[in-house]
């Protein structure tokens, strides 16, 4: 259920961009347990100088194949959940030749009656999906 959009910078091939977005997906899948095909990601290329990552202070310098994860997804995860989810998409990002540096992620959550997956319904509020458990 998460949406994920991922943000690079232009000139990686398609097997590349293909091959971040399942490493992502693999993490949440072994991290929070959701089913397969709940698998929603908006990968955006950018031109250079369109993304703006620095280190905020931590001491690091990043480089033009930083990858930037925006995670929307459903609320009540404890923060140990959150840190471990983080920690396996750097994990397998890094098996994906991206190093740890070049992995940020930004995390917002949200209710159940804050999705549409079609039809202009909110199928968790119909009861058209289940309300996923934590």
């Amino acid at each position: 259920m998460p949406l994920v959009r991922i943000d690079v910078n232009a000139g990686r091939a398609p097997e590349q961009l293909s091959r971040l977005s399942q490493a992502i997906h693999d993490a949440i899948l072994a991290e929070y347990r959701i089913p397969e095909r709940d698998y929603f990601h908006v990968i955006t290329e950018h031109a250079p100088g369109q993304i703006v990552a620095q280190d905020a202070g931590l001491g690091f310098d990043r480089s033009a194949g930083v990858v930037m994860v925006q995670i929307f997804t459903q609320g009540g995860r404890s923060q140990e959940a959150k840190e471990g989810l983080f920690a396996a998409i750097a994990g397998n990002l890094a098996d994906a030749g991206v190093p740890g540096e070049d992995v940020f992620i930004g995390y917002v959550e949200n209710g159940a009656g804050d999705w549409s997956f079609g039809f202009g319904r909110a199928q968790y509020m119909t009861g058209e999906l289940g309300i996923p458990a934590r």
